[in-house]
């Protein structure tokens, strides 16, 4: 009971935390006018307000958990049309982005996880089944489904030693994990893990990220600016003749950069650099973390290849006589990796690197900082598979890339690497729906 009243306690100091901060901080001021909203929009209308529809909840905690989510949540509604899918995020970088996303019927954040928030929230959606994706153990929530025997799932979930769950004091936090009827783990270190504990509903699936860029390579959308930018054209997807129809010119593109990034690419104190030691065959195209204005200026004035942003592109305009193209707009990524020779992918100089699966689907070599890649096994795996690099500094990233440039053999390799290593993980997301087929094909009235 102590340990209950003390996490409660938290959750509201974080929920008060953050209401202080919302007038100074935007993502603050978003996490807490989007909940009244979406407070608003639970309290009017009802889930089960057409045809009395049972409906099914997934939660995500940003956008790269929804990227996660994703296929299973299409796979549910193709083959179980008949159900209401309720989507919900804790943060306002997945909500904002994903806010309109026509594969659920409700899209909205998750209240904060105080007891009566939870039983609030179940009373109006009714779920029949609950997925949490990769992480987001609320144990409010978690522990309201569980009286009421709602099964609960986790999929694509991972779990580190150094996490509360495997503590001697981790008690109370490990009774979150024995409330789930089973959890989807994404490998063999997670299910170890589970086993010192004593957990035993678990299944070693993979990671449904894997389904969802194989999605989006058999669905890639041509960019005709980006095509006129790269002189050359899509590839198919999976092809084994890697970007042999291009022109002489490469294409390295930059995706979800920061600053960090970019330093280590075009260093400000350091001479040769990308631009000087490289011919005018290679192009560049960066597409920023978030959109920033003054980011935009500065980092147009550090790079010292002539660019433009997206944006100023018109009918008239000689994009052949720009070498960078900056975008500046959101959700285009995963469609530009398709022209790529290379990838910086951007946040492992930070807090955490951003999904390289993207790019390593359509083949290249890719490269990240070495800072904060560790936690991201497709990262370490393909390090150790000799498919990317984990850049120290510019120095390395510099003598890396130039061996690499001037190595075809070496980034076909490499490149091949990549593609076959995202091919060889497909199928987490059917592993997800054999367990829910089963769960409604011989359990039909179990709230069901």
């Amino acid at each position: 009971m102590i340990q209950q009243g003390l996490y409660n306690l938290s959750i509201h100091l974080y929920t008060l935390i953050i209401r202080l901060l919302a007038p100074f901080d935007k993502k603050a001021k978003l996490w807490v006018e989007g909940r009244v909203e979406s407070n608003k929009k639970l309290t009017v209308k009802s889930i089960l307000s057409e045809n009395n529809r049972k409906s099914i909840w997934f939660h995500c905690a940003s956008l790269g958990e929804f990227e996660q989510g994703r296929p299973v949540i299409e796979a549910f509604r193709k083959e179980f049309p008949d159900y209401k899918i309720v989507l919900t995020f804790f943060s306002p970088s997945g909500f904002e982005i994903r806010k309109n996303y026509d594969g659920a019927d409700l899209v909205c954040y998750l209240p904060a996880d105080t007891p009566k928030n939870a039983q609030k929230f179940i009373n109006l959606i009714n779920p029949s089944i609950v997925f949490f994706v990769k992480y987001e153990f609320w144990r409010n929530y978690i522990s309201e489904l569980k009286k009421r025997q709602i099964p609960i799932f986790s999929f694509s979930t991972i779990f580190r030693k150094n996490q509360v769950f495997f503590k001697p004091y981790g008690g109370f936090f490990r009774k979150i994990l024995f409330d789930f009827d089973h959890i989807f783990v994404q490998n063999q270190e997670s299910a170890k893990l589970l086993q010192s504990i004593d957990y035993k509903q678990f299944t070693v699936a993979g990671d449904t990220r894997f389904d969802r860029v194989k999605q989006i390579v058999d669905n890639v959308k041509e960019i005709e600016i980006v095509k006129r930018f790269g002189f050359g054209f899509a590839q198919p997807p999976f092809d084994a003749a890697q970007q042999t129809n291009k022109k002489n010119n490469k294409i390295f593109i930059v995706g979800s950069a920061w600053q960090e990034d970019i330093d280590c690419i075009f260093p400000k104190n350091m001479n040769p650099n990308f631009a000087t030691h490289n011919s005018q065959n290679l192009s560049l195209i960066i597409a920023p973390h978030e959109i920033h204005e003054s980011q935009i200026l500065a980092w147009q004035k550090q790079i010292l290849m002539k660019n433009i942003r997206f944006s100023e592109i018109n009918k008239t305009t000689q994009i052949s006589d720009y070498q960078c193209l900056i975008i500046d707009n959101i959700g285009m990524l995963s469609s530009l990796y398709q022209y790529a020779d290379f990838a910086f992918i951007g946040g492992g100089f930070g807090k955490g690197l951003h999904n390289i699966l993207e790019a390593a689907t359509f083949g290249m070599p890719i490269f990240f900082g070495n800072k904060a890649f560790q936690k991201f096994k497709e990262a370490t795996d393909l390090v150790e598979l000799g498919g990317a690099f984990a850049i120290e500094n510019a120095t390395d990233f510099q003598l890396k890339f130039r061996e690499l440039s001037e190595n075809k053999e070496k980034r076909l390799a490499m490149a091949k690497i990549c593609r076959n290593y995202v091919l060889e993980n497909i199928g987490a997301t059917e592993k997800v729906m054999s367990k829910v087929r089963n769960l409604l094909t011989f359990n039909p009235n179990k709230g069901i």
